[in-house]
């Protein structure tokens, strides 16, 4: 049989676990934790994961847990390995909630993000709600740095949560741009607060909402059908090559919580980019500015979605390469509007023998009362799937 119990706020101690621990043959904790006995094994996750897996039939198995608001992270993850007969959880004080009530938010205003051990943001819950609770590591405000880098300092308030539950608990408002690692000891536990000082724009955006450079737009009825036909899904990597405005890779943040990164070689339209994403408080993207050819062949990790707005021929000539880049299961769809270019994207996939659709997308809209007819230039876009 396998207990998993939180041990509350404070000290790496069971003085806060509620259970009379001499009915357990094993105790499994952190090698944090203070107490020692025979019967008291400190372990890593994995370790603690494996030896449950193994012995949960033949022991009678307590296993404490830190009490962080993911305590059931923990719990779910070996549960899944183990008949629910043979489980069971007893739940304790959450870090996330004695914050909350000592500086008095509800709970309901309240997402929860890990960044514990991690380096992705979970873009469905960051920001989404008032606040925003996280669970930090050492790495965890320099990684936020990076994922805030478009924002203004008044668009966020940051609360410090520093060993709670410690006779030297802090809890105190920081400027999370300009903070010295030196004022505390990241290696202790802490979390942070985030509160969002901005509403929210609507999902769907008017052209008239980004700022550009005349024409160098995706406009919003080709937006609609980009994003559509990209089939983009929450925390997906998604390239934006020849971003123009960023206009498609800013909505595909707002309505499917991707991150974005942006290439574009005009230093006029890289400034209306960097403007756009501040407008739109677009979090945990990246922009490069100069020729994309040059600058994706060095970046490590591999996106799952790649659009292909602009760029030119240097950029038709790597389509292979950024084929092979796709993770497997990926999308790259790429929008022409000559038939120069359209030619020479179909020679090139071919020579290269990748599959692809191609669909001719004509619109025309209308001003006033349909009297007046504003033609739009045809578009061609090219889907392909990675295998």
């Amino acid at each position: 049989m396998v207990t998993i119990a939180g041990n509350g706020m404070g000290e790496y101690s069971f003085s806060n676990v509620r259970l009379d621990m001499s009915t357990f043959e094993i105790i499994i904790c952190d090698k944090n934790f203070k107490e020692n006995a025979k019967n008291i094994l400190k372990l890593s996750f994995k370790e603690a994961k494996e030896y449950i897996q193994d012995n949960y039939k033949l022991q009678n198995i307590l296993y404490i847990v830190t009490g962080s608001p993911l305590f059931y992270s923990s719990a779910t993850i070996i549960a899944k390995h183990i008949p629910k007969e043979y489980i069971r959880f007893i739940n304790n004080r959450s870090c996330k909630s004695y914050l909350l009530e000592r500086i008095f938010i509800s709970e309901c205003d309240v997402g929860v993000v890990s960044l514990h051990g991690k380096t992705k943001i979970d873009l469905e819950e960051f920001l989404r709600k008032r606040y925003t609770f996280l669970v930090c590591d050492k790495h965890s405000i320099k990684r936020l740095n990076e994922a805030l880098v478009f924002f203004k300092k008044e668009d966020i308030s940051v609360t410090l949560a520093y060993k709670l539950g410690y006779e030297d608990e802090l809890i105190e408002e920081i400027d999370i741009f300009d903070f010295p690692n030196s004022k505390f000891d990241i290696t202790k536990p802490y979390c942070l607060l985030i509160k969002r000082n901005f509403e929210h724009k609507k999902n769907v955006c008017d052209d008239l909402e980004f700022q550009t450079e005349r024409g160098m737009i995706t406009k919003k009825y080709k937006r609609h059908l980009t994003l559509q036909n990209l089939d983009l899904e929450a925390n997906q990597l998604l390239w934006d090559i020849g971003a123009g405005s960023g206009s498609c890779g800013i909505e595909a943040f707002k309505r499917y919580k991707v991150k974005t990164i942006f290439f574009e070689k005009n230093e006029t339209r890289a400034e209306f980019i960097k403007a756009n994403l501040k407008n739109h408080h677009v979090s945990d993207c990246t922009l490069h500015m100069g020729e994309a050819q040059e600058i994706f062949i060095n970046l490590e990790e591999n996106p799952q979605r790649i659009f292909v707005g602009g760029g030119g021929e240097k950029v038709i000539q790597k389509l292979p390469y950024l084929y092979e880049r796709l993770d497997e299961n990926g999308i790259m769809l790429i929008n022409a509007i000559t038939l120069k270019h359209l030619s020479q994207m179909i020679n090139i996939l071919n020579e290269a023998k990748i599959t692809y659709d191609t669909h001719s997308i004509s619109l025309t809209t209308y001003k006033g009362k349909l009297d007046l007819v504003e033609p739009e230039r045809q578009l061609f876009q090219i889907k392909i799937y990675k295998v």
